[in-house]
């Protein structure tokens, strides 16, 4: 059996009550999916209301920056097309309905609400706007793959967040998401460049306190 790491940080923000994952369970570390969204659910009975998610992703649009921090406005769920949906299975009423609807599944009031905290903050600069592609993972993705997620009308990819935006809606939360642009996908067969997990984790660092400083700005406003 596996040691969960994955513990709750409870506490206030800003004056309000939060409770925040240290860390979380990704598909390709071998949790089921159920697993992955267990949290959102203990968050969903605890009494939580608005769920704010980040996550490092890989550059699609041609138009960003690494290091640029991109409000999810939508997303493609890869793994869902494949039967890999946490909603998959009997359905507990007591979280939410049969068929939920995604459209709306990211708050456009406090996606409003936090471009116009960034504007305040000064992070206009650096601060997109796009959808989000969530593949399993853990290998990246090949040229052709992001090709063809370009021709879909993907801004970034990750390999996260998807599931417990999902798990999330079905439970009534108000979602918001950020991805942090932590490197450019290689959409050219001729480039000598590769992706790398050591080119993510230096842009994370060089971001980190700009996220926290728009996350808790954010929750103030809320």
């Amino acid at each position: 059996s596996r040691t969960c790491r994955r513990a709750g940080v409870w506490g206030a923000e800003q004056g309000k009550r939060c409770v925040c994952m240290k860390g979380r369970f990704h598909f390709y570390e071998g949790y089921d999916i159920a697993v992955v969204t267990y949290p959102v659910r203990v968050f969903f009975l605890l009494g939580v209301e608005t769920l704010i998610v980040t996550n490092a992703a890989g550059g699609l649009n041609s138009n960003f920056k690494v290091g640029d921090i991109m409000m999810i406005k939508d997303h493609i769920n890869i793994p869902g097309f494949a039967g890999q949906n946490p909603l998959c299975g009997p359905n507990d009423e007591r979280f939410g309905v049969r068929f939920p609807c995604m459209s709306d599944a990211y708050d456009k009031d406090l996606a409003q609400l936090a471009r116009q905290t960034a504007k305040d903050l000064g992070f206009n600069e650096f601060l997109q706007q796009g959808v989000y592609c969530m593949l399993a993972g853990p290998s990246y993705e090949t040229i052709a793959e992001c090709k063809m997620l370009q021709l879909l009308g993907a801004d970034a990819i990750g390999m996260s967040t998807v599931p417990e935006v999902v798990v999330a809606r079905h439970c009534g939360l108000r979602v918001f998401g950020l991805s942090l642009i932590t490197n450019k996908v290689v959409s050219d067969y001729n480039s000598e460049e590769r992706a790398n997990h050591e080119e993510v984790l230096k842009t994370t660092c060089m971001r980190t306190q700009d996220i926290q400083c728009l996350v808790s700005h954010l929750v103030e406003k809320i």
